[in-house]
């Protein structure tokens, strides 16, 4: 099994005032010819955003787009007629394909947004644009809850990737492990919040594993612990 390493304080940063960003890879003005992606894990941010403020409308395409609300409310709006709002519990895909346009803001005038956006690439270039959002209730603690996964294979989100994403709650000194679907797969885990230990690794908030070249690993909280866990092909095809 190798490892790779990654603390809170070595990511990217940037703070435009109204969005204050955390760059888990190379992003914006940010660039480390060292950490461009994770096989098809391109984008992780940790963003904070103010209140009332956000993304106006801008284009996407070829990416699969996940939105993970941590505090607050988000307000989606793009070019194919969807409009609504998330809040924590709950994610958010945009298969961006052929084109998309969309805006995300923060409606409350009083409480920040904190989320996490993750890129990934799709398993193929030109699929039709789509939009999805759901509440996923969390499992007990243990368990893994899948948020998005394939199409047609995952009781998550589906995305256009044969690519998992799935959160784990640990109660101090558990012990789970996670078995990968796939020999080229790797996994990218980061702590949301708590400790834990990862393939020798003591992971504090925000500090991020990327595990490959193994069939599976254990993970133990140090203490309670929230997880996520993106588990994507290292070789990419097409």
């Amino acid at each position: 099994m190798k490892t790779l390493f990654h603390s809170a304080q070595t990511r990217g940063g940037a703070d435009y005032g109204w969005l204050k960003a955390q760059h888990s890879f190379s992003f914006g003005s940010w660039f480390d010819p060292n950490r461009i992606q994770f096989g098809a894990l391109r984008v992780w941010n940790d963003d904070w955003v103010a209140p009332g403020t956000g993304f106006s409308k801008h284009p996407h395409s070829d990416m699969e787009i996940i939105t993970i609300p941590l505090e607050g409310r988000l307000r989606h709006r793009d070019n194919l007629g969807n409009e609504g709002e998330i809040q924590a519990g709950e994610v958010q895909v945009m298969s961006a394909g052929t084109g998309i346009e969309h805006s995300e803001i923060n409606p409350d005038l009083r409480t920040p947004l904190r989320l996490f956006q993750i890129w990934i690439f799709p398993d193929r270039p030109g699929h039709s644009p789509r939009y999805d959002q759901r509440a996923i209730p969390l499992g007990a603690p243990g368990s893994w809850t899948e948020l998005a996964g394939p199409m047609g294979l995952t009781t998550g989100m589906e995305i256009h990737q044969n690519a998992w994403i799935r959160r784990l709650r640990l109660e101090a000194g558990q012990t789970t492990a996670y078995t990968l679907s796939e020999a080229n797969h790797g996994v990218y885990a980061m702590v949301v919040e708590g400790a834990a230990e990862i393939g020798g690794h003591v992971l504090q908030s925000r500090d991020a594993v990327g595990v490959y070249e193994t069939s599976g690993f254990e993970l133990t909280a140090q203490t309670a612990l929230d997880l996520i866990a993106i588990e994507v092909p290292l070789i990419m095809e097409g």
